[in-house]
């Protein structure tokens, strides 16, 4: 899910920033007039004397932004309930960033523009422009891990989760309390189908859509009515019995082809991924490419004559967004990162550096979507609108040079980001340092001429697609034997370890690699009642001593930190860490080398367990 938002965000990019050029360009145009002339006609319905009408920026803002503040409350659920946001431990810290990353640029606004004609416009520099981001992490490449991409978007969530809540308590000027009461009775109409698990489409859309014209006529912005609808959406990790209906019945189709079980299949592989999932994979094109660049085309054109920047140059509505966005940003993040590991609250993704996160930071200030959107909401007058949007598009281009110079000369700097008492090492060696010993879990040959040693993760896919790669290597070569040693990644698969636990337990009683196989080929699947049901099917206890297994976990750990072992899968060929790819054709080529170079072996095991 994570990869796909990253293609689809960071992909809208380039056609985000030409929606906001046309809208520049034809704003400062021999034809700029009919730009607001163009975006304030009226359009409407109309039922016998009633009459419902909005103009076209009002339709775009009102309307169509609802779909894309419904994908936030999609991403929302999906990361609460099954995604990264489950772990309290990694969701501590981006959490307290952003959080920072609101507090200081409102503050920052606040000192310029409180007591003025400006002082309601303390929301604008509050929020990332998350597209935008990922599009200046794309640019930058190998300098931005992927860690930072996974913290940086987790981020992102929270911060419009409060950019949103922000919207609600201070941009809602007057309520309707007959509308409000009409929306909530709506609400719960919603809640019933989905209690009596009622999943009807047009049902939904018919609720949906007077739910929207009761939240606007309520007074209450009706983008809550799309985080409401998102958050709602049913999410659930794919079932084993639903994987293996959708299994059979592709097998069925494949034996006899036909209309009826080709329905069958669409049918059930549908079934098999949560709606919330089938509506991000739908409704992410057309949110970014679509309605997020007309969003820009009607709100973005700003007139950059002399007068104008000329007044933008001395408003502190402009200078307080600008500031807000490139120093308010970067100082709240980058305190909010550095509190909660300090106090030890929780942990990042990876192996950051800092200079990594000053990047991050800095280009967390591109402003421009909900800042835009909170402009329109902010001011009623066309000067602080013109001197506010000035003040976004400013600042962004700021922080996205400041993030590029970053990058460019500090992204390997600074010690690594984590909690004080683990101690960094910039140079992990290249050696085993604990060699394979009796208490080791070893297949193949004890007098075997090449050992390969894995420090995996049960929940690691690379560890994953690595498995049948080592069985494989067994399968053709009777001198090769493999080691695995536990080496779970608590802070981004927190099902790792409670499989590490049962699989020790299984060890206990001679089952160590019977577990092992079965919770690779299960991944997807090692919640408590399925590692107790693996257990069973092996017929043994899963947690006979879970004191006992912590300390077995814990030493392989320990030895895998010692032998710099910072990820997983981290394998070494006869005692040396291998660099190489991670298939089956570059590893054979390394126990080629190795067998064709003993010397450098493992210490002998006496036993496999």
């Amino acid at each position: 899910m994570l990869r796909a938002f990253f293609r689809t965000e960071a992909g809208s990019t380039s056609v985000l920033l030409g929606a906001t050029l046309l809208a520049l360009l034809w704003a400062n145009s021999p034809w700029g007039d009919t730009y607001d002339a163009f975006w304030h006609t009226q359009m409407g319905l109309s039922f016998g004397t009633a009459d419902f009408s909005l103009d076209l920026r009002h339709w775009v803002n009102d309307g169509l932004m609802v779909i894309f503040f419904f994908l936030i409350g999609l991403e929302i659920s999906y990361e609460v309930r099954v995604g990264q946001l489950r772990d309290r431990r990694l969701i501590a810290v981006p959490a307290v960033a952003a959080l920072g990353g609101i507090l200081l640029p409102a503050g920052v606004y606040l000192a310029l523009n409180a007591g003025g004609p400006g002082a309601g416009g303390w929301g604008i520099p509050i929020a990332t422009d998350t597209a935008f981001v990922l599009g200046l992490l794309a640019i930058v490449g190998a300098r931005c891990p992927d860690p930072l991409r996974a913290f940086l978007l987790t981020l992102a969530i929270v911060d419009d989760v409060l950019a949103i809540i922000v919207i609600a308590l201070f941009y809602t000027e007057s309520l309707s309390v007959v509308a409000l009461l009409m929306a909530a009775a709506l609400l719960a109409a919603i809640l019933t189908l989905r209690w009596l698990k009622i999943w009807r489409a047009p049902a939904y859309i018919v609720l949906g859509f007077g739910l929207w014209l009761a939240t606007l006529e309520s007074g209450v912005h009706p983008t809550l009515v799309g985080i409401a609808l998102g958050v709602l959406v049913f999410v659930y990790a794919p079932s084993e019995y639903k994987l293996l209906a959708a299994g059979e019945a592709v097998h069925e189709f494949t034996n006899d082809p036909n209309p009826r079980a080709a329905r069958e299949v669409t049918r059930r592989v549908q079934r098999a991924v949560s709606v919330n999932e089938r509506l991000q994979l739908r409704l992410h094109p057309w949110s970014a490419y679509v309605i997020v660049p007309i969003f820009a085309l009607a709100n973005a054109g700003v007139r950059l004559d002399t007068e104008t920047l000329r007044q933008a140059a001395t408003s502190p509505i402009a200078i307080g967004v600008a500031l807000g966005l490139v120093f308010g940003k970067f100082a709240g993040i980058v305190l909010g990162t550095w509190l909660p590991l300090r106090l030890n609250w929780g942990v990042l993704p990876g192996n950051l550096v800092w200079g990594q996160l000053f990047g991050g930071a800095a280009v967390s200030g591109i402003g421009f979507t909900v800042s835009l959107f909170i402009v329109d909401l902010a001011f009623d007058d066309t000067a602080l609108h013109n001197q506010a949007k000035i003040g976004i598009l400013a600042g962004s281009l700021m922080s996205a040079l400041a993030g590029w110079i970053i990058f460019r000369l500090a992204w390997n700097r600074g010690g690594v980001c984590a909690p004080p008492d683990v101690e960094p090492e910039e140079e992990p060696p290249v050696r085993l340092t604990v060699p394979v010993g009796p208490g080791d879990h070893v297949r193949g040959p004890v007098k075997a001429k090449v050992t390969i040693v894995e420090y995996g993760d049960f929940e690691c896919p690379y560890c994953g697609r690595l498995h049948p790669i080592l069985r494989e290597l067994l399968d053709g070569h009777r001198d090769v034997r493999v080691v695995f040693r536990h080496f779970p990644l608590r802070a981004i698969h927190p099902r790792a370890f409670p499989a590490a636990l049962v699989a020790e337990a299984a060890a206990e009683q001679g089952k160590f690699w019977e577990m092992h196989d079965i919770l690779f080929d299960n991944q997807r699947f090692l919640t408590d009642a399925d590692l107790a049901r693996y257990a069973g099917r092996l017929g043994v206890d899963p947690w006979p001593d879970p004191a006992r297994q912590t300390a077995r976990i814990a030493g392989d750990e320990a030895s895998g930190h010692a032998s710099g072992a910072r990820g997983t899968p981290t394998i070494f060929v006869n005692g040396v860490r291998y660099q190489g790819k991670l298939d089956l054709g570059s590893i054979s080529r390394a126990v080629e080398e190795a067998r064709n170079q003993p010397g450098v072996a493992a210490t002998e095991s006496d036993s496999g367990s």
